[in-house]
């Protein structure tokens, strides 16, 4: 029996996991993707806090979902300067590195975060 989608993408998400860990000096962006909306952390898993976050929902950018999603990466960026971090780990979240996640990593790039 083949895996759900929701299962398929939990098996990838576990395998990125295992090797994409946030430490203090240099945290994970993570991303979550709903249907309507995105979503993205900055995370020091040592800790077990959450750094810095940005949503669609407070970023207010009017557009496509793929636009939406580069103001999101471009606040998130934003907020991760303003709280003195340069360098992050990107967790795709077991998403495909394509579409809105590709936009909100470029975003964040083109804002001055690196990764």
């Amino acid at each position: 029996m083949s895996l759900t989608k929701s299962e398929r993408r939990q098996r990838i998400k576990f395998r990125i996991r295992k090797i994409v860990s946030g430490t203090a000096a240099n945290p994970r962006l993570s991303v979550f993707r709903s249907n309507k909306e995105i979503y993205a952390q900055i995370i020091d898993d040592v800790n077990g806090v959450t750094l810095a976050a940005a949503s669609s929902r407070e970023a207010g950018a009017k557009g496509t979902k793929i636009e939406v999603a580069a103001a999101v990466g471009k606040l998130i960026a934003d907020k991760a300067q303003k709280a003195g971090i340069s360098t992050v780990s990107f967790d795709r979240g077991g998403y495909l590195y394509h579409g809105r996640v590709k936009s909100l990593a470029d975003g964040a790039r083109e804002a001055g975060l690196k990764f």
